[in-house]
């Protein structure tokens, strides 16, 4: 397994009930910990929880994790909730798993595509943390024509009405007569950032769809739909906010 996959084994142990994650690197500090019949000693070691067997002092550890992740294509005119007190139609209706979990972040009703559910608060907290600056990249239909320095302004950035804001990339993606698709992506997630930042420039957005969720790509999953994540996207969710 390549140090891009899976998950810490820190992390993993310290799931497992083997004590907190410093103990668990002076475990493996210490040459007490063995994956797959290897002695590990590397803090970074990934592993797959699922299909590796972790021995700590010639033990096996339980390792199959209780914790869930999935993805799923949020359509429009779904609030980004699990439940809604005025009735409103919310993501439970698409969920068909037992175990209780949590939506990671927010689209807004009229906005579709990919939002995280888990029951992993810790790693929730840090996708949703700004000092963790995880990207989100979004599709836009706009309507055109549009002005050559477009994307220029964007990166360079202007001010909202509760501060400054700008798009880290943005390219045309596909142009049908004045209908326009853009990309564009960005770092925060301040409440209709993407269309209070492109009706500024003079653009009001038509249709709106999250595409990309940091290293987690929406890909072909149908709207109302829902798929468990790997254990590769799931570490690559860890490596970027350094679980």
């Amino acid at each position: 397994m390549s140090d891009n996959e899976g998950v810490r084994l820190q992390k993993v142990l310290a799931e497992a009930g083997i004590g907190s994650r410093r103990h668990c690197e002076e475990l493996i500090g210490e040459g007490r910990v063995e994956v797959n019949g290897q002695r590990v000693f590397r803090f970074g070691e990934r592993v797959d929880p699922e299909s590796d067997v972790i021995k700590v002092d010639g033990r096996r550890v339980e390792t199959r994790s209780e914790m869930r992740y999935y993805m799923i294509n949020k359509p429009r005119g779904v609030v980004s909730t699990m439940k809604d007190e005025r009735g409103r139609k919310s993501l439970a209706s698409y969920v068909e798993v037992p175990e209780r979990l949590f939506h990671v972040g927010r689209l807004d009703t009229d906005t579709e595509g990919l939002i995280l559910l888990t029951n992993d608060g810790e790693l929730a907290h840090r996708l949703t943390h700004p000092s963790f600056g995880v990207s989100k990249m979004y599709l836009a239909e706009i309507h055109g024509p549009i002005p050559r320095d477009l994307g220029r302004r964007l990166r360079k950035g202007v001010e909202l009405e509760d501060g400054f804001a700008k798009a880290d990339e943005f390219r045309i993606f596909d142009q049908v007569g004045r209908r326009i698709l853009v990309e564009i992506t960005l770092h925060e997630g301040r409440k209709h950032i993407v269309r209070r930042l492109l009706k500024e420039v003079g653009f009001p957005v038509q249709q709106l769809a999250r595409v990309e969720f940091g290293p987690l790509k929406l890909g072909q999953l149908k709207p109302g739909h829902m798929r468990a994540l790997s254990v590769r996207e799931v570490g690559e969710l860890y490596k970027a906010v350094d679980l």
